[in-house]
Order: C-alpha cells, then structure tokens, then sequence
C-alpha cells in the first residue's frame, strides 16, 4: 500500500522559479503549463510560497477524516437507501472503492499527492458535471439554439415532455436542476431518493424551486443523447477527455434498462449518478485534468475545449437557489450553504467566494480556486470535513505565525 505521507517528488523548473511569499507570486511571469498526456510535472511547495508542513498537516487531517463507511458500494447503497426508498435496487454496476487519496495542484503543477490517484473509482453526482458539460457542447456547436428553448421541441414525440407542466421545461431548467419535471425515467419516478415531506409538495412551475434529482438529471442526459444521436462518452471523449490528455481508463455507464435505438443504432444512454449503480468512473489524474480545464478557462494548451461563455453560465446561479449553477457546480456564493428540496452541501466558509466544488457522495469532490490557482482532488473524505480540509490548504500559503 503506498504512504499516505505527502510525496515531495521536488522537480525544479529549468526556469529557476525563487520562493514565494503566497499563492500567486512564484508563477506570475511563468506561462500556464499544461501537463502532456500520461504525465504531470511535480513541484516542491516551497516553490509556490507553501508552507509544506501546513500542507502536509491538511493532508493528515484528510486521512484522519476519510469516509468510514463500506468499501463495498453496492452495499453501501443497499444499506443506506433501503428504508428511504422502498423496493430501491441497483440499476446499473458498481464496484468496491478505494481509500482516501487526493491531488494538491498549484499554478499547474502537482505539490502532493497521496492514497492511490491512478486507481479508477465511481464518482457518483459529480457525474453531472460532465453531463452538462457535453449539454455545453451541444450549445456551442449550435446543436442546441437557446438554453431558453423547451427541451421537448428537440425530441420526436412529446412522451417526456407532454403535458402543460412537463412541455414548459428549458434546457436551463434542466441544467439546474429546477425543472420540477413529473415523471417516470428507467422505471424510477422523479419521487425516488427525495426527502420526506416530497411527496407533499405542491407543483412548483419549471424554474421555481431548485430540488436535486437524480432522475431529472438522467432526463437531461437522454435529452442530450438525442441532440447528437450518438453515445455521449464518445462526444466526451472526442470533444473533451482527448484533447485534455485524459487517460483511456475512465468509463460511463448508464443502466441496464437504459437503452435506446437511435438511427438504427442501439445506445446506452448514460446516468448523471451513481445513485442506482453506473455514473462516470475515473481517476483522480484524470478527474484533475478535468478541474484544471475549468481552471484555465476552457482552454488547453491554446487549444479552446469548453465555451468560456458557456463556462460562465455555469458558475452564474440560477433564480432558484444562489449557491448553485449548472449541475454540478457548487457555488461559494455569499460562503453559505447551498440550499434546496434536496438537501444543504458543501458549505465552505474557508473557501474564496469565487470558489467552485463539483461534488459526488463519498464523498468525491473537485475543489476549483481561481483565486489562488489551485485545483484539489479529495476522494472518500467525510463531508463534514471538507471546509476544514480545504481551510488548513488554503492556511498553507499564509506566513506561520511567530512562536510567542
């Protein structure tokens, strides 16, 4: 098993870079690298102006924190969701997990690493990143004309969409996960995994209220498979994970039950979530490849990937819930929780405001930092200790203070 001991592997720059007195002031002058694929350039922290005794304490506080649960996911999620969902079974694969692991990256360069980062794992909800991230590049292909277009007028018959309330939902509905969409998808209505008191509610109208669903996010994810009439990990692959170096060991799955025939063709269309089994299964180089993206902007390498538009609609949130953009981006906004039908998460008082988190259970979470340049992979960490986490990555590049 290897050290969870943070791993200085020291690669000094050929250009010489001094120390520095906080995040920001050692790679000012330096052009943005961009790791080749199959690899990625080490740093001492030293060289960002870290403290690497305060970053290997945040490391520690990671590993003392780690989700103490089953290994085992598919019965991790029998158990946890048997009394909350009658009749619950696992509609797609899953596979035991690993432990604690995570990834510092700062102005580009990898400072720590810990727990096994080549070691592919579910990631469950932050599935839904890439879900609207292949949405966005429908968008800025022009495959989709206006994220204010109702979602039904893209399919061939109105079954998912017919009705007064169901025809009124957008694609920016959909995207924030406030469509408030009725129905049944892959034999799971929209009612399952909700908290008690769901069933109650009254019918908001399609934008009104924010409620985090896992069904309405599968919607989203057909929806798209119809625009491109193709399977959506290869646009993944094709648009996104190739030109960012990704490794061909991630995979996404849908459920057994979630097939379709598209211009002949039988395809998979594919879930935004493990809730049920399947979702997006990657490892953290791979999972750091995707943050960073977003970090630089959408651009890799020269190369413009993602929108830098569509970038900021995401991080813009909707009128239904301030601390949420597209799903799956967290927003810090105001440095309060993030609040809705479906629960309150990554709340990150520690964190920059501008901040971003794409969050799966487990909890598995891609901490995005434009102010400090820095993107954090953290895999099987408690919830309720991430702020504490990420607060002691962030103390790392304030000076210590003096020993009375």
């Amino acid at each position: 098993m290897k050290s969870n001991r943070l791993r200085w592997l020291g690669h000094w720059a050929a250009l010489g870079v001094g120390l520095a007195g906080a995040f920001g002031t050692a790679a000012a002058a330096e052009a943005p690298y961009f790791p080749p694929r199959g690899e990625w350039a080490h740093r001492r922290p030293e060289d960002f102006g870290l403290d690497g005794g305060r970053l290997q304490e945040a490391i520690d506080f990671a590993v003392a924190h780690q989700n103490t649960h089953t290994r085992d996911l598919a019965l991790d999620l029998q158990q946890t969701l048997k009394d909350r969902e009658p009749g619950f079974r696992l509609l797609g694969p899953t596979k035991p997990r690993g432990g604690m692991t995570g990834l510092i990256i700062s102005h580009g360069y990898v400072v720590a690493e810990w727990g096994a980062p080549d070691r592919v794992d579910m990631t469950f909800s932050a599935t839904k990143t890439f879900v609207t991230t292949v949405v966005g590049v429908a968008w800025q292909k022009g495959l989709i004309r206006s994220l204010n277009d109702r979602v039904r007028d893209y399919l061939p018959t109105d079954e998912l969409f017919a009705g007064e309330h169901n025809s009124r939902i957008t694609w920016d509905h959909l995207l924030r996960q406030s469509s408030n969409w009725i129905g049944t998808l892959w034999s799971v209505p929209d009612s399952a995994g909700q908290p008690a008191g769901y069933a109650g509610q009254p019918l908001f109208a399609p934008g009104a209220v924010f409620d985090y669903n896992d069904v309405r996010v599968n919607l989203l994810a057909l929806a798209a498979l119809n625009v491109f009439r193709r399977p959506l990990p290869q646009i993944l692959r094709e648009e996104v994970m190739d030109p960012i170096g990704a490794s061909n060991r991630w995979r996404w799955y849908g459920y057994d039950n979630s097939w379709v025939v598209l211009d002949g063709e039988r395809m998979q269309s594919v879930s935004g979530g493990g809730h049920y089994g399947g979702g997006m299964w990657i490892d953290a180089w791979d999972m750091a490849r995707f943050a960073y993206l977003f970090l630089r902007h959408g651009q890799w390498a020269g190369r413009r990937v993602i929108s830098e538009k569509w970038i900021e609609l995401a991080r813009t949130p909707g009128p239904a819930n301030p601390g949420y953009g597209f799903a799956n981006w967290y927003l810090n906004t105001g440095r309060k929780p993030v609040i809705g039908f479906g629960g309150v998460n990554c709340f990150l008082p520690s964190a920059p405001a501008s901040s971003v988190v794409f969050h799966g259970n487990g909890a598995n979470i891609f901490y995005i930092d434009w102010e400090h340049d820095l993107v954090v992979i953290v895999r099987w960490i408690q919830d309720p200790a991430l702020d504490g986490f990420i607060g002691r990555v962030l103390r790392a590049s304030k000076p210590a203070e003096p020993t009375p």
